[in-house]
């Protein structure tokens, strides 16, 4: 397969104004950190004190949330009453964590629960039939889901006329009809449905994840039951993990949790927490929003996606180290599995594109082989690529189930809508899709996708956002320190980064024991040496700099000698520190 080399990109540099000066000075601050929070809409004092310094006293009321008092209200009652109670969750990271919180918040009112999630492929998404006659027949009296439900209103009426209780706690968008200018919300037959995203639900914040919501409503519960409100706070490092692993936005509340959340995590007394933590060959103290995201929460997710998500829910439930070292191994190794048989997947259809070069707009790639719960991750990677809308499809029991990733500039479910006849069932948002449809309309969907796209060849050029064209020798660190009070990082709340241009590169090697990482020395105009490292595609880079200067004087990069290289880059600084010497290292995001 031919190396399509480096994607084009447009560097924007943020400008947002503000009085910097008086903000630093006001807050304790440096000038630069003031302009970081401007540019991340931090604005007014009692924001950016919240965001410096906020703490558990900053966390809203749960009894704002609509229904939430009377969801706690049926079950406390449930519960002491004796009754028999049943979680349904889900079988992603969200629904994992929030059935777990569930679990233990309704054990430690002396509540009689049970929990089941639903298996991807057999059962499919949230609340089902099938679940609500299992449960109907093992004698459960109250069902409670979580992170699932709002738009389940036909199968929780179904529940009803069973006689069963039903309480919904979710965060998903409410599902709708449009009638002209009015929107018409389908009214659901649940006993109390807790989702801050109603419409006339007064909570104050709406990006709260599946596990918050649920952790809310313990708060209620133990209110109820006169347990002390202290004691949900140690169920917050699920919370944590939900919030980074659902990828909500680590903004207002959701930045408390988190923040809170990982504090917990990195004492944690969950055996099973830790288990997954040490056979990551992670240090429980050093647990970051990263590790959640890019190595923790996968291996949960993978076992959703490729067996059952009971197994991670199960490590989480154990008391023996011994089961749950096992059990964490196990998680460990079908992330391995999903981690190989995604990059087949990735490269195969890479293959396909570039073999059928037929200039779409829009990316429809059929890989009937490939285990439906990859789609969506690999319709993600291929859009990074090659920065274009990407539909990945495969072969199901039904015909053919897909998932779809898009770009800025294109609101990937308005244009499904424009063609929803070929579909069975989809959903989504402008950036992600679902979709299920015959299989041979596969052709006529790509072709129907294509002919109503607009976007322009401008539109396809990424933009990478820069948070202030900043002299790598500016940094020092002194300043890094204080930007750890911005963490955690992540969508909504991004590690800053700034861009420098025509510094000299005086040598490059490569390191790792796949030998996939970039080291360089570089040289500012002024002549203070920095240190770089480059965690991207080595090859690409010098493929890069070879048609921009030549093979020769890449070559004598690697061998440390003078050279014509000037490199711009953007970056994030941060503090290497070996052998117990702290230095500034430069982390090379995108150069030129």
């Amino acid at each position: 397969m031919r190396n399509k080399g480096k994607t084009e990109e447009q560097w924007l540099e943020i400008k947002k104004g503000a009085d910097f000066l008086e903000i630093a000075r006001q807050h304790g601050i440096h000038p630069l950190t003031a302009r970081l929070l401007r540019n991340r809409e931090i604005v007014g004092e009692e924001a950016i004190r919240t965001y410096l310094y906020g703490g558990l006293e900053e966390l809203k009321d749960p009894h704002q949330l609509k229904d939430g008092d009377r969801l706690a209200d049926i079950l406390y009652d449930k519960i002491t009453g004796g009754k028999s109670i049943r979680i349904i969750g889900d079988y992603d990271i969200d629904g994992v964590m929030s059935s777990y919180l569930l679990t233990q918040g309704i054990r430690r009112c002396k509540g009689e629960v049970s929990v089941t999630l639903p298996n991807r492929v057999k059962d499919g998404y949230g609340i089902s039939t099938d679940l609500i006659d299992q449960a109907y027949q093992e004698g459960i009296d109250t069902i409670i889901t979580c992170d699932n439900g709002i738009a389940a209103i036909s199968e929780i009426a179904y529940a009803k006329k069973l006689g069963m209780t039903v309480l919904v706690t979710d965060h998903h968008e409410i599902p709708y009809i449009q009638e002209g200018e009015e929107r018409i919300y389908p009214k659901s037959a649940a006993d109390a449905v807790v989702n801050p995203k109603q419409p006339d639900c007064p909570y104050p914040y709406k990006g709260l994840c599946g596990a918050a919501v649920a952790w809310k409503v313990m708060q209620l519960l133990y209110e109820k039951a006169d347990i002390p409100k202290g004691e949900s706070y140690s169920l917050l490092e699920y919370v944590a993990f939900a919030t980074v692993g659902d990828v909500m936005e680590l903004t207002d509340e959701n930045r408390i949790l988190v923040k809170e959340g990982l504090q917990r995590i990195r004492s944690t007394q969950n055996i099973g927490m830790r288990a997954l933590i040490l056979q990551n060959q992670l240090e429980v103290h050093q647990i970051s929003a990263y590790h959640i995201g890019f190595v923790l929460g996968p291996c949960v997710n993978a076992s959703g996606r490729l067996e059952t998500a009971k197994t991670a829910l199960n490590l989480f439930l154990q008391e023996e180290e011994k089961n749950a070292a096992k059990i964490a191994s196990e998680l460990v190794e079908l992330n391995l599995q999903r981690k190989e048989m995604t990059l087949e997947a990735v490269e195969e259809a890479k293959r396909m594109v570039e073999e059928g070069d037929t200039g779409d707009k829009v990316l429809v790639i059929y890989l009937p082989m490939v285990h439906e719960s990859l789609a969506g991750i690999v319709a993600g990677r291929i859009r990074e690529t090659y920065q274009k809308p990407t539909f990945v499809l495969t072969r199901s029991e039904e015909g053919v189930k897909g998932s779809g990733r898009s770009v800025e500039a294109y609101s990937m479910y308005e244009e499904m809508c424009k063609c929803k006849e070929m579909f069975t069932r989809f959903g989504g948002h402008p950036m992600a899709a679902g979709l299920s449809m015959d299989g041979e309309k596969v052709g006529e969907f790509r072709r129907a996708i294509n002919e109503s796209c607009e976007l322009t060849e401008e539109e396809f050029i990424p933009k990478i956002k820069i948070d202030a064209a900043v002299p790598v020798g500016y940094m020092n660190q002194e300043l890094i320190e204080e930007w750890k009070r911005l963490e955690p990082y992540g969508k909504g709340n991004t590690k800053p980064q700034f861009a420098d241009k025509n510094l000299e590169l005086v040598k490059a090697y490569i390191v790792g024991k796949k030998r996939s990482v970039l080291k360089l020395w570089l040289m500012t105009e002024e002549g203070n040496r920095m240190d770089a490292v480059y965690f991207g595609d080595v090859e690409e880079w010098k493929v890069f700099y070879e048609e921009k200067y030549g093979t020769t004087e890449v070559e004598k990069a690697f061998r440390g000698q003078p050279n014509h290289i000037r490199m711009s880059i953007v970056y994030d600084p941060d503090i290497n520190e070996y052998q117990g010497m702290k230095s500034v290292q430069l982390i090379i995001r995108n150069y030129r």
